[in-house]
């Protein structure tokens, strides 16, 4: 029974480790992409693999833009849409979580995340699209790191250049070019409204670009657009 105690003791110690290992691994990459431009996240490499299943040559579509080169339309319309207090929150909006967690309760299902833009950030980069409570964990953890080492602008700079904005589609500029045959710099208010209204589901809002669903969501978006506080 001693032994089987000792080694009880070591492999949860072990655990310990690798899991302090694991947080240190991700803590060097977010310091590292605080001064350098992420090459590739997490959930594009999931999804290249995906789209290399049935096309063996595939690539992404993504092109880094700095922060200056993105139309402010598009900055105010994902501020409105996805994170209306991004700018003053630490990282999470609770009111938001609980609002979330009461429409889910209501609809007996996961119909609503209240993740703000750095928790989708820390899920993009590093984590995957998959529903569970240590991947929530460790969202939160990464989150942390982000909000307490990059400034809002950095944060909102690297969402904005990698977020999934259709099948194969990363960032803003792609996202201009995918869509409107544009810069990311030349995007109007209602293109911008569009655009954010497709980030909770940008594959799906791809093949179905018409949808009257989006048009509703893009009408509520331009609404307030213009009290969007961005950084």
């Amino acid at each position: 029974m001693r032994t089987v105690g000792r080694w009880l003791k070591w492999g949860l110690l072990g655990l310990v480790g690798l899991f302090l290992l694991w947080q240190l691994w991700l803590l060097g990459w977010v310091l590292l992409w605080g001064w350098v431009n992420p090459g590739e996240t997490r959930f594009m490499q999931i999804r290249l693999a995906e789209l290399r299943q049935k096309v063996p040559d595939a690539q992404l579509k993504q092109q880094w833009v700095p922060y200056e080169r993105i139309s402010v339309h598009l900055k105010r319309a994902i501020i409105a849409a996805e994170d209306a207090k991004f700018v003053d929150h630490e990282g999470f909006d609770w009111e938001g979580i609980q609002k979330a967690m009461e429409k889910n309760q209501k609809k007996g299902r996961y119909a609503a995340g209240g993740s703000t833009i750095s928790q989708q950030l820390a899920k993009n980069l590093f984590l995957t699209p998959s529903k569970s409570y240590f991947r929530k964990a460790e969202e939160a953890i990464i989150t942390l790191m982000l909000e307490n080492l990059w400034s809002k602008r950095r944060i909102f700079e690297v969402y904005l250049n990698v977020i999934e904005w259709g099948n194969g589609v990363f960032g803003a500029e792609a996202a201009a070019r995918h869509y409107y045959s544009i810069s990311a710099a030349q995007i109007g208010p209602e293109q911008a409204a569009r655009l954010a209204g497709m980030v909770p589901n940008p594959r799906l809002y791809d093949r179905n670009r018409n949808a009257p669903g989006l048009a509703r969501k893009t009408a509520i978006i331009i609404g307030r657009m213009s009290s969007a506080e961005i950084p």
